[in-house]
């Protein structure tokens, strides 16, 4: 797989240069940048992995959840400089669903079906609900309920503030678990990953982690150009663009390390995938990018569509259910699954 990985990106990278350049059809484009970028996110996702191994997998996932958001992240500064605040809004929604129902699903599920019963750190997955709740339901839920009672700039000033509050809880989320209670709820499973021999020094995989993000924030500004074509193509939303198509591209790397890890029975990381990676997207991205949309001609406040805020609280609620007790098995990845699946039916219906 990883030859194949390294073929796509040899060939992408280059065509992508070449082809934009050379204005070729734009569909061809879009598929071009897609594949080039899943390529490129699996070497972030080595990198990472090897990044895990020397530094512990909550960092190393914490690393993976954030190089993997960077794509993302990109992708939407680039959508929200066009004024696409509807997709950049329905990305975020994709990226919850995604990370939660998908990469969680997954992983969950092809681990399972090598290993009967797999275990994580139980600790890790309740403080994790506690804050995917707070995040999700209070923090998006509470923008759209008020903002049926205030006009456009009462709800962009209540974006703000919830915004700065959101970035504010990450940052000291990352200190408990990083700092002053870093290997307080450490399993054994966890410290065993030390014993393991890196794929690639830090050196290295640091540096890959680089190149592999600029060559990714390169394409991505092309990406961006390609949507409205391909949407009018396949009479496809804005939407389901979002929902679908950016969050799967923009979070091709954490879905692609997380299932390795759940292969490699390492869901001590895998779990901080999924997860990280959601609180990530929903504590740090999104109001990252509500205060950068106040730098452009199009703001973003943090409401979201009925429909988004359901599928995202619906979701939440049925990881915490799953993921509280500390164990996964195939059973439980495909419940995951299926969410996903009828949530991707509905957006595309819509």
């Amino acid at each position: 797989m990883g030859k194949v990985f390294m073929l796509l990106t040899i060939i992408g990278v280059p065509l992508s240069v070449i082809g934009t350049l050379m204005h070729w059809p734009t569909m061809i484009l879009f598929i071009i940048y897609c594949v080039s970028i899943i390529a490129l996110a699996s070497y972030m996702g080595r990198a990472t992995e090897s990044l895990a191994i020397v530094a512990g997998p909550r960092v190393g996932g914490l690393l993976n959840a954030t190089f993997g958001n960077a794509v993302e992240l990109i992708i939407s500064i680039f959508a929200l400089r066009e004024g696409l605040v509807g997709v950049v809004l329905a990305s975020l929604t994709g990226s919850v669903l995604g990370n939660l129902l998908l990469v969680a699903g997954l992983s969950f599920f092809i681990g399972g079906l090598k290993f009967k019963r797999q275990t994580f750190n139980v600790h890790d997955a309740r403080h994790n609900s506690g804050l995917l709740m707070f995040a999700v339901i209070v923090a998006f839920v509470i923008p759209e309920v008020f903002s049926m009672e205030m006009n456009e700039s009462k709800t962009l000033t209540l974006s703000i503030g919830i915004s700065i509050i959101l970035i504010l809880l990450y940052l000291a989320a990352l200190f408990f678990k990083l700092v002053t209670h870093r290997g307080v709820y450490q399993s054994e499973k966890a410290e065993k990953h030390h014993e393991e021999e890196p794929e690639w020094g830090k050196g290295k995989a640091i540096g890959v982690l680089l190149a592999a993000t600029l060559a990714v924030a390169y394409i991505s500004e092309n990406l961006v150009h390609t949507f409205e074509y391909v949407a009018e193509s396949f009479g496809w939303t804005e939407l389901f663009i979002g929902v679908i198509i950016v969050a799967i591209v923009g979070n091709a790397a954490e879905h692609a390390s997380a299932v390795l890890m759940a292969i490699k029975n390492k869901m001590e990381i895998a779990v901080e995938i999924a997860i990280g990676s959601t609180l990530q997207v929903a504590m740090f991205v999104a109001p990252v990018l509500v205060l950068l949309s106040l730098f452009f001609t199009k703001t973003m406040p943090l409401v979201f569509t009925m429909p988004e805020l359901i599928a995202m609280v619906t979701s939440v609620l049925l990881i915490v259910v799953i993921s509280n007790d500390g164990e996964s098995n195939w059973f439980e990845g495909l419940t995951l699954l299926a969410a996903y699946f009828i949530m991707g039916i509905g957006f595309f219906l819509l």
